[in-house]
């Protein structure tokens, strides 16, 4: 078979490594790529929204398979383009990607199904939505409708910073025009966890479980970022709360989606909250997190094409998935600054001591070749995931810490308690 991944970030790196694994697979293309993933795959130079001149390669090159790696192409009907010249594709269309595309669809479906989350109201003014927090209980949360690399939502502790989040999103237009309209969120407290889940229409299969960590500094300080590191499984999601949300949140969320017209075949990523009074979720994603891929995939045991073909088969049901009986660590070795103002073109050392045979993975997210295509340089915030496996989460952290001390390039900067969370358990 050929692939072609779509996408340029650590979670394509992971996903096409996996991809690698697999004994149908004879060639992988990845577009645009970076150049950890150009070791894997022949990176061609066509950028993720392109999706004309992505299905003109996919029909030229007679690819078996296009797989879609971010959110924006997803949102914006890659997938529609790609099966409209009769080629095979993972990932939702246009019509059901919108279930990450805006949050206000998300939160109408889960009302209307009666999917547990927060309560909220959604407001296309601004005026409108001042009005509304005057009397609104706080703290409060505020969601940018649409896409905002994962950056658009303030938790706002009182009035005075809900004025100025509304002023923000919908006056300032942060986030763009994902920002004309705003979700006014119940504010939730407990544990955030990250479950990903395949599915084909009818059918869901859930992944292991993974915990993120947004903020740039220790301690959960900082600046909300794409993600400074994951670790899987996440050991606060318990068999009661997988059974509690199989029965709640899962299978209803697909089965809304379908009933609505808009047959959901894809990655769903439930963003969950595990409060006093039960699971809720937070968010959907239509695709595969990053970096919570980096720490799920290297524990699945499938043949990730196999999955992937009976998602666009509507055969999941046959699939039963397999995990190792193991734990995963993801810590970001991002460029100092990051999310704000860094340095990029820095070379990097290092990389050529993960040898792939010692459970320690390094998958790129913003790197590229030098002119001489051997050095390796920085070029983008988050610049590195260093991924270790180990028996148990302790071991894997340990692990992972060990890893990150193999890899050096000037400004690089880490959090040090990635997955410290388990130490309370």
């Amino acid at each position: 078979m050929k692939i072609l991944v779509v996408g340029s970030g650590g979670r394509e790196h992971a996903i096409v490594q996996k991809i690698a694994q697999s004994p149908k697979v004879e060639k992988i293309y990845c577009a645009p790529g970076n150049a950890g993933i150009s070791q894997l795959a022949e990176c061609v130079p066509i950028g993720a929204m392109e999706f004309e001149k992505l299905a003109d390669f996919a029909e030229k090159e007679k690819i078996d398979l296009t797989v879609i790696g971010p959110d924006d192409p997803l949102v914006g009907g890659v997938v529609d383009v790609i099966e409209a010249r009769g080629l095979r594709v993972f990932g939702p269309r246009k019509n059901a990607a919108i279930l990450e595309g805006s949050k206000a669809f998300s939160k109408d479906l889960m009302k209307k199904y009666n999917i547990p989350t927060a309560a909220y109201e959604t407001f296309d003014s601004a005026q409108a939505a001042l009005e509304y927090l005057e009397t609104a209980p706080m703290p409060i949360v505020l969601k940018a409708d649409g896409l905002a690399l994962g950056k658009g939502v303030l938790i706002c502790q009182n009035l005075e910073e809900a004025k100025a989040g509304v002023q923000e999103l919908m006056e300032d237009k942060k986030f763009g025009s994902a920002g004309e309209r705003i979700v006014v969120e119940e504010f939730m407290t407990g544990r955030e966890v990250s479950v990903l889940s395949f599915v084909d229409g009818k059918t869901i299969r859930i992944m292991t479980s993974a915990q993120d960590h947004k903020r740039a500094g220790d301690g959960d300080t900082g600046l909300n970022t794409g993600g400074m590191g994951t670790f899987s499984p996440s050991p606060f999601y318990t068999e009661e709360v997988d059974e509690y949300c199989r029965k709640y949140i899962y299978q209803a969320t697909v089965d809304a989606m379908a009933k609505e017209g808009r047959e959901f075949k894809g990655i769903i990523f439930f963003g969950l909250m595990l409060t006093e009074k039960g699971p809720r979720v937070l968010e959907y994603n239509a695709r595969f997190g990053d970096p919570e891929t980096q720490v799920v995939l290297p524990r699945m045991k499938n043949d990730i094409v196999d999955v992937f073909e009976a998602c666009i088969d509507g055969c999941l049901d046959q699939v039963e998935l397999e995990f190792a009986d193991n734990a995963a660590v993801c810590v970001v070795l991002a460029s100092d600054g990051y999310p704000v103002h860094y340095e990029k073109g820095f070379p990097i050392s290092g990389l050529d001591q993960f040898p792939g045979d010692d459970g320690c993975y390094v998958f790129h997210a913003g790197t590229k070749l030098a002119e001489d295509g051997k050095t390796f340089l920085t070029n983008g915030g988050r610049v590195l995931g260093v991924t270790a496996l180990g028996d148990d989460l302790k071991t894997a952290r340990a692990n992972a810490y060990q890893a990150t001390e193999r890899v050096t390039f000037e400004n690089k900067y880490m959090r040090h308690d990635i997955g410290k969370a388990i130490d309370e358990v």
